[in-house]
């Protein structure tokens, strides 16, 4: 278990999930923290930097050059390991299972030996001190990294993962997480858990904005990012990247429902 201690964070932060290979996502979001006056120390990336787009190599350099604190998603580990499939947690056989044997193997048929090497070291879970609370940052979840944990997840399922949090890590007032794709806010047992979505799918709401978080004094937001879509699904395109997932970022929807539970879908 490697945890990075970020000491205490001052200002606003900025937190997002999953670049998941869409340069122009990134680009976007890049510029909202310039735009925010948010220094490189106090972004946050949740994790799956690689995923469905075209740019896994241009978005792991970009998210290197920033600087920002990168917390380990399942696909980093996949890649780092040199395994045949993402981790992503879905089920065998169902239709994102099957859809991602296209964009993951892009992704690891380019992604270069050191760039595996920044991903093995990546740490498992990330934590700061901010307003007088201790936050922890995970990927999914800390008993499985592509644990999906939903808005409509039981208590329990939340408990499960502080419980193991706080053994590894000592008390928490927040968690900030990602992997599922969508953004919410919970609070179980008097922890405040904070998905800040991904950036690089939109949320199966029928928008083609993704979604980010930020923190400032008052609290934590949920944020819509606009970028350039039409760049995004060409690139894809262009690359033979056609199982779903181009189309999803036109229409904000994703091309399969198989992973969300029976009350989200629809």
């Amino acid at each position: 278990m490697k945890i990075a201690d970020l000491g205490t964070l001052t200002g606003e932060v900025l937190c997002f999930g999953g670049p998941l290979s869409n340069l122009q996502a990134l680009q976007a979001l890049v510029g909202e923290a310039s735009r925010r006056g948010v220094p490189s120390s106090n972004l946050i990336c949740t994790g799956d930097v690689v995923g469905y787009g075209a740019d896994p190599v241009a978005c792991v350099a970009l998210v290197r050059q920033l600087g920002c604190v990168v917390v380990a998603g399942n696909v980093e580990r996949q890649l780092a390991s040199g395994a045949g499939d993402c981790g992503c947690g879905f089920a065998p056989g169902s239709t994102c299972d099957r859809l991602s044997a296209g964009w993951y193997g892009h992704a690891d048929s380019r992604v270069a030996p050191l760039a595996r090497d920044w991903m093995e070291d990546l740490p498992d879970m990330a934590v700061f001190a901010y307003e007088g609370r201790r936050h922890a940052v995970v990927h999914g979840g800390l008993t499985d990294i592509s644990r999906f944990l939903w808005p409509s997840s039981p208590d329990t399922d939340f408990a499960l993962e502080l419980a193991a949090i706080e053994a590894a890590a000592g008390p928490v007032d927040a968690v900030i997480a990602g992997h599922s794709g969508l953004a919410f806010e919970r609070v179980v047992n008097g922890v405040h858990w904070i998905n800040a979505g991904v950036i690089g799918l939109p949320s199966h709401d029928g928008r083609r904005q993704t979604r980010f978080a930020t923190l400032d004094p008052d609290g934590a937001r949920l944020h819509r990012l606009t970028y350039d879509v039409t760049g995004a699904v060409a690139a894809m395109r262009g690359a033979g990247l056609t199982q779903g997932y181009d189309t999803a970022m036109e229409t904000g929807m994703w091309p399969s429902e198989d992973v969300l539970p029976h009350e989200l879908r629809g």
